[in-house]
């Protein structure tokens, strides 16, 4: 009987693994499906590298939103991930169990904000301050940058605290048995042990950043031009394909499915990237 109880449970994880493949599979069909026939009739350099999108005339180039996306998750990046790092050096190693027992839920409760929310408080907060200390109108890629540093900090610290905490007690003591002080031991020891974890956490604090749509929306000024700089708006892929595919039909709609195949593929190289980095890391 328990024989047969094992077999069964084999099939059901094995069922469950499957229909994950299969629902990725499914996504990958309908999107490549409706997505490269549009890029074939508008011309696939005509798509990637045109400058205009104006869907009144038939004109679909893609190039300012791929170029808000990369800004906008570049400066996410350069606020975020440093401090979500040193963050969770901090929080792994440093901090006292009674600080750890209010910023640990605290950063835990930063995860289950809505994106709406965040993007309220930039549209509240961020917008008038970028606009008073920095000019513009405030809805610019330097505010969006902000908003995405502090949204992709859970997932950051998160991860590379459990990474961090998962390097075995020896490394440290073998630090401290050498003569180094805390400190050292902790940044020279602890954490180039733990650098896939953390890499880890970075990779996914960027898919987060690179798709976030809403707060975006809010505070990115949704202008679909390049952007020259920091301080002007900018479209990302995302929040194209939200602003419009409401009311697209036929052409239009398909340059959307296939604006959504070119934010797939970014996110599936920055997967592919983390690999490879953490293939070479562990050699």
């Amino acid at each position: 009987m328990k024989k047969y109880q094992e077999q069964i449970f084999k099939i059901i994880f094995l069922l469950a693994a499957c229909t994950s493949i299969i629902a990725v599979a499914l996504i990958c069909i309908f999107l490549f499906i409706n997505g490269l026939p549009a890029m074939n009739k508008i011309g696939f350099l005509n798509f990637l590298l045109g400058s205009e999108w104006r869907p009144t005339n038939n004109i679909y180039g893609i190039l300012p939103m791929i170029l808000g996306s990369i800004y906008v998750t570049a400066g996410a990046i350069v606020i975020g991930v440093p401090v979500g790092i040193l963050s969770a050096i901090f929080m792994a190693r440093f901090c006292p169990q009674k600080l750890y027992s209010i910023l640990k839920p605290a950063i835990d409760l930063l995860a289950g904000i809505p994106s709406v929310v965040y993007g309220f408080f930039g549209l509240v907060v961020l917008v008038p301050f970028i606009r008073d200390v920095f000019g513009g109108n405030g809805s610019s890629i330097l505010t969006a940058s902000i908003l995405l540093g502090i949204m992709i900090l859970p997932t950051v610290i998160a991860v590379s605290e459990a990474a961090i905490r998962a390097v075995p007690q020896s490394y440290y003591e073998g630090g401290l048995a050498l003569g180094a002080s805390h400190e050292r031991s902790v940044f020279f020891a602890t954490i180039p042990a733990a650098k896939s974890g953390i890499l880890a956490g970075v990779v996914l604090g960027i898919g987060r950043a690179i798709g976030e749509t809403m707060a975006v929306i809010m505070v990115a000024g949704n202008q679909a031009r390049i952007p020259l700089d920091f301080l002007k708006g900018a479209r990302t892929l995302t929040a194209n394909i939200v602003i419009e595919m409401g009311y697209a039909a036929e052409l239009h709609r398909d340059a959307l499915i296939a604006t959504a195949v070119v934010l797939f593929v970014f996110i599936l190289i920055i997967n592919l990237s983390f690999s490879a980095l953490k293939r070479r890391s562990l050699q």
